[in-house]
């Protein structure tokens, strides 16, 4: 499989290349080594195995910093670590997202220790630039091995990479060395990295420069609209009150479970704009009934995390909600505003679920959402059933579609528990208060988003009136200033059930 050059694939994703001049010393060459540099320069017409600078992507200006397999294997040494370096700190200085393209196999071994302790330098130099609010991609193409993949080429908000890449930490001609027998194959594809949760996705050269412009859209939504601080958004008018009609909890419940009532996927699909789906925990899980994404509603941009109904046979596990804490550190980093979605029948009761620390990841999501700083909606949009489901809650304002519920358990759970039957399900859910009415009336939540009589007849209209709905709280606690709004979501939940 041909692969393009390194000067070829930025031609591709960027017009208007400016190179920038940052100059590195020579390293200590020896008698060896020095005919090997210069015989690298002179076949690839670059300086060092790293080219840095500027280029507009669709009219917006970003940084760029690329590796050169061609030199050296894309081996980083002091004068390359250097460069990375030097170009991320001005990227930070000028306030330019950065798009990096490792490459490489990691430390050069012509200049040893020194060498490998430039993956430290060049770590927090990405540290720097990301402490900054600023955003860091990254497509990793082939290969990338090393202390390249375990440095800046795993450190991106979002991860994408070559399809087909050999990607991983431990190069192939090592192991086999070492050990005596070759690495399993396939294990180390980008393909198979993006199926595990450890990058989000591959994408081929020639797309990727709609995928980059389709993030920094949502990415850089509020600094490009020069809304700088929570406090600088221009607010809707509150919603007008809606009458609901009371319909009985049991009924709600099962018009939720039906197969063609619309999920969180088609949310995203027909309600909002220029999404990314990203994939897993980059820490090799991920579960397909847990969604995140970069999108907007209308002109707010957000995070979204949440589950979809569609693809929960199996039960949502500890993963799930790993997924979500990842998300909220994307919220953190790149102060967007996150939206949370609850539609779930429960989280997985097991063995597995247990040992990976199902009742911890409750914890530590309620915790982190509790005291994210950046503002946050939660749409119960369907089932909201037991702890996965509460960990998504907290918010600084809550939604819920007029059919959703929101209970510690199945209503049949409940029964079962009370009564030592399930046959008295539709009875415990109207006296638990589960149905949105009543959990507006609790001030659980905020606002009751009305649902056509026939869901699966008109989908468009169920998630169009959703996403308006969340476009206009978005927007709402946007307009906040962030110590009033942070201190009106602890008020809510101290004063919540008094």
């Amino acid at each position: 499989m041909a692969r393009l050059s390194v000067v070829e694939l930025l031609s591709t994703v960027f017009d208007d290349l400016r190179p920038w001049e940052l100059p590195v010393a020579d390293p200590t060459l020896t008698t060896t080594y020095r005919p090997e540099l210069d015989a690298a320069r002179e076949r690839t017409g670059h300086d060092e195995s790293v080219l840095a600078g500027e280029a507009l992507l669709r009219g917006r200006r970003v940084a760029y910093v690329a590796g050169d397999p061609a030199f050296l294997l894309g081996s980083i040494g002091v004068a390359a670590g250097e460069r990375i370096t030097a170009a991320l700190e001005r990227a930070t200085a000028e306030r330019l997202p950065v798009i990096a393209f490792p490459v490489g196999g990691g430390t050069r071994m012509q200049e040893g220790t020194i060498a490998f302790l430039q993956m430290v330098k060049v770590t927090g130099a990405v540290m720097a630039h990301k402490a900054q609010n600023l955003p860091y991609l990254v497509y990793l193409r082939h290969p990338t091995m090393g202390g390249v993949f375990a440095s800046w080429g795993s450190l991106g908000h979002v991860t994408l990479a070559e399809p087909g890449a050999l990607v991983g930490f431990l190069g192939p001609r090592v192991f086999e060395a070492l050990y005596g027998e070759p690495f399993p194959s396939g294990v180390q594809l980008s393909d198979n990295l993006a199926d595990r949760g450890v990058i989000d996705a591959v994408c081929p050269p020639e797309q990727l420069g709609d995928a980059l412009h389709r993030l920094l859209t949502v990415l850089l939504a509020r600094i490009e609209a020069h809304l700088t601080s929570e406090d600088h958004a221009v607010a809707p008018r509150e919603p007008d009150a809606v009458a609901l009609p009371d319909v009985p909890a049991w009924e709600s419940v099962l018009r939720t479970r039906r197969e063609d009532r619309p999920g969180l996927r088609d949310l995203l699909e027909l309600a909002a704009t220029d999404v990314t789906m990203l994939n897993g925990t980059v820490d090799g899980e991920s579960h397909p009934g847990s969604v995140l994404a970069l999108a907007r509603f209308g002109e707010a941009p957000c995070v979204v995390v949440g589950q979809d109904r569609g693809l929960q046979d199996v039960p949502l596990g500890p993963a799930a909600l790993r997924e979500v804490r990842r998300g909220v550190r994307l919220a953190r980093e790149l102060r967007l505003p996150l939206v949370s979605v609850i539609d779930t029948p429960g989280a997985a009761l097991s063995k597995e679920a247990e040992e990976r620390g199902m009742a911890p990841e409750i914890a530590r999501t309620l915790s982190e959402l509790l005291t994210l700083p950046t503002p946050t909606v939660s749409l119960l949009m369907g089932q909201g059933t037991g702890g996965i489901a509460l960990a998504l809650t907290p918010a600084d304002r809550v939604l819920a579609s007029q059919h959703a519920w929101l209970a510690p358990l199945p209503p049949e759970g409940a029964s079962a528990i009370m009564h030592r039957t399930t046959e008295r399900a539709p009875e415990l859910a109207s006296a638990q208060g589960i149905r949105s009415a009543d959990l507006l009336a609790n001030g659980i939540v905020d606002r009751v988003v009305p649902e056509p009589d026939d869901l699966a007849a008109e989908p468009d209209a169920f998630c169009a009136a959703l996403g308006s709905a969340l476009r206009d709280e978005l927007l709402r606690v946007m307009a906040q200033p962030r110590r009033k709004r942070r201190a009106a979501r602890a008020r809510r939940y101290r004063e919540l059930g008094l």
